[in-house]
């Protein structure tokens, strides 16, 4: 599914995700991420692959995430984006998209992740299969 350009502002934003994954008893396991966009996927690194969120997505790829915005719509509530999809994980190529995605959540200039020799890690990669949430990309708008 194409993300909207509307949506596609939002991640883009440098603002936090909540991204949601399943545990195996089916509750919910949230972490907070830097997220991007490669194409129509959204990514998310993760230098370390014994993760729980890293885990979940091997055993059951279904995920979520919410980006609150600093928009507030004219009947007064703040907008924010909800994303449902199917992750994937590629091993390797987290610290140079960790560092693509530093620029916009630390700052130009800065060197991350901050060590001499960071672990090849994991990418995360999501397919959006519908968007959600309060805003222009949430159905009836």
């Amino acid at each position: 599914m194409a993300i909207p350009d509307s949506a596609r502002r939002v991640i883009e934003s440098g603002r936090l995700a909540h991204l949601v994954t399943l545990n195996r008893d089916g509750s919910p396991q949230i972490s907070c991420v830097w997220v991007g966009i490669d194409g129509d996927e959204i990514v998310c690194a993760h230098l370390f692959n014994q993760q729980q969120k890293l885990r979940n997505v091997r055993r059951d790829p279904r995920v979520s995430f919410s980006i609150e915005t600093d928009t507030v719509n004219p009947i007064g509530l703040t907008e924010y984006l909800v994303v449902h999809g199917t992750a994937s994980l590629q091993e390797g190529g987290a610290p140079e998209v960790l560092q693509e995605l530093a620029y916009r959540y630390i700052g130009p200039g800065v060197k991350f992740p901050p060590m001499p020799d960071p672990p090849p890690g994991v990418v995360m990669r999501i397919r959006p299969a519908r968007f959600g949430g309060v805003g222009p990309w949430a159905p009836g708008g």
